[in-house]
């Protein structure tokens, strides 16, 4: 009877029910995702896990990559959804949809108005159809949203020079970090404080104001002047430690030695610092004149010896680049003038080594009168982060710069001081400067070997300085003249990251992933091959299984 009942059908049926069954229970109470890929590029570092664990109210983030898209953006816009789902896995609070934007062609105009007013910014790209070309655009990005806080992400990182598949493997290589920082941001709370130095002749507020502006979204920033050092240095210090970070940008103004005194005691117990300083006296504006001329002259700014206990000196002098960038100048007069762009020898075209977290994966940088620096000896760890191109020189001070030399042909053999250091990243323990000195001021607690710190220098204050549009600020590494976009801005706001992070979310730049993709002269080579592949094996497949059907069914009936 029991064996019977083993051969009914029915309990074949019930024995497959009550396994589903089982294995929906197991499902739902033990949860997990298998990353097969060799890179690993779909399990979360775990700095990327942290800020997840303050995700506490619903965050949707909306993707702009839905319809029909190019190749590329679709392997692109597949790798995001994977990488989505991984962080949705570990948070359910997290939810995402893609988008099309121009769903509504009838509304194209005005939506695509009403997203670059929010800086989201679309991409053009030619498509070919029978035999026509036409210009089509879409918006690598996403927007990140929990209660009144939005964040922009980018999904596309463009780096000069690259191919379609290296752009796309850039991009990908990124989303992890762009998606954990945007997380971040969504649940940030406590806020760290950068103050902006003043007072010494830095830049105004609306050359910084798109910087400044990237920075809100992660710190609390504050003005700060050094004017009260003359009369109340110890408050100001006690003041200025309130601070986590400051931020020098391009002071042209001698700093005194009571300044000195209390941003030397500001590192020693553990500030960190970011300086764009310019060691050269040299304006682009400087040049727009009848002449076409200008001088550069040294600037002292009296922190030289400071700078040079920390472990680095920054000489002044000029670095001419045959990796450069442009100036742009009118033509002609009157109505006939025109703009056009020439190659400019002292504005540095300068490209990553990938070999750090702030430096990893940078569209090409901008500098314009950069200076030059040394390393030097001590136990500090200095990180060169940038470097000018090996067909480089420096140019010493005073020296006149004349538009005439657009028009010359460089003499290659004089670029033999290449590789000049442009930013350095030091860290560990500083010596005061007034160490074994005598002090210009009487501090509480004063210090001569400082608790470790970080500091970020570089020899070009321009770095930071964004252009004007009829008054307004533009993006930071945007030129309107050539209208090229450069690193800037990603490189400045990866320094500060990198000197205040907590978490160690900065070091998932570093993160390598490996997209594999098809290689088209091989593809092209082999496509008549292929094509017969393709063709005879599924009919061959087919006649071997029919033939091995009908000698399996004859010796079946002939018993």
């Amino acid at each position: 009877m029991a064996d019977k009942l083993k051969r009914h059908p029915l309990f074949g049926v019930a024995g497959v029910l009550v396994l589903l069954v089982i294995c929906n229970i197991l499902s739902e109470n033990f949860y997990g995702r298998f990353d097969l890929t060799r890179d690993k590029r779909y399990t979360l570092s775990e700095a990327s896990l942290k800020p997840l664990e303050n995700v506490d109210e619903p965050v949707f983030v909306d993707v702009f990559l839905g319809g029909q898209l190019p190749a590329e953006f679709r392997k692109l816009r597949e790798e995001t959804r994977q990488m989505l789902e991984e962080f949705a896995a570990r948070n359910n609070r997290i939810s995402f949809n893609f988008i099309d934007p121009l769903e509504e062609s009838g509304h194209s105009e005005n939506i695509i108005r009403e997203m670059q007013s929010v800086g989201l910014t679309p991409l053009r790209y030619s498509v070919e159809e029978g035999g026509k070309t036409s210009q089509e655009m879409i918006f690598p990005w996403a927007m990140a949203n929990s209660g009144e806080k939005s964040v922009r992400i980018s999904l596309l990182k463009n780096k000069l020079g690259a191919s379609d598949e290296e752009r796309v493997n850039n991009s990908i290589q990124q989303l992890e970090y762009v998606f954990a920082d945007a997380f971040a941001r969504l649940a940030i709370t406590d806020k760290q404080n950068i103050a902006v130095l003043k007072g010494n002749g830095e830049l105004d507020d609306i050359y910084i104001a798109d910087f400044l502006g990237t920075l809100r979204d992660y710190y609390n920033l504050a003005p700060f002047t050094m004017d009260s050092v003359a009369t109340a240095p110890q408050r100001t210090l006690d003041e200025l430690r309130k601070f986590d970070m400051i931020l020098v940008a391009k002071p042209t103004e001698p700093f005194t030695d009571g300044e000195k005194a209390v941003l030397d005691q500001y590192v020693m117990h553990g500030g960190k610092s970011l300086w764009l300083v310019d060691p050269v006296h040299a304006e682009r504006d400087s040049l727009y004149n009848e002449a076409g001329k200008t001088y550069a002259m040294p600037r002292d700014l009296n922190l030289n010896d400071m700078f040079f206990s920390y472990g680095v000196r920054i000489n002044p002098v000029l670095v001419n680049d045959l990796y450069f960038t442009q100036i742009v100048l009118a033509t002609g007069e009157g109505n006939a003038s025109r703009y056009e762009p020439y190659p400019w020898f002292y504005a540095p075209m300068v490209f990553s080594k990938n070999d750090h977290p702030v430096t990893n994966n940078l569209e090409a940088l901008r500098f314009d009168f950069a200076g030059a620096m040394d390393t030097l000896k001590n136990t500090v760890r200095k990180t060169v982060l940038l470097r000018s191109s090996p067909l480089s020189k420096t140019v010493g001070t005073p020296v006149e710069i004349s538009l005439d030399i657009i028009g010359e042909e460089p003499d290659r053999e004089t670029y033999n001081n290449g590789n000049q250091p442009l930013a350095v990243l030091l860290e560990g323990r500083f010596n005061s400067v007034y160490r074994n000195r005598v002090k210009p001021l009487d501090l509480d607690d004063n210090k001569e070997v400082g608790a470790p710190s970080g500091m970020i220098v570089v020899s070009d204050g321009d770095l930071i300085k964004n252009q004007l549009n009829q008054g307004s600020p533009l993006e930071l590494g945007y030129d309107k003249w050539t209208n090229n976009f450069y690193g800037n801005k990603e490189f400045l706001r990866n320094c500060v990251n990198y000197l205040l992070d907590r978490n160690g979310l900065i070091y998932i730049r570093s993160k390598e992933v490996s997209i594999p993709f098809l290689d088209k002269e091989k593809v092209a080579a082999g496509q008549a091959l292929w094509k017969v592949v393709n063709l005879a094996v599924p009919l061959v497949l087919l006649a071997v299984f029919g033939l091995l059907f009908s000698l399996l069914r004859k010796r079946r009936y002939a018993r």
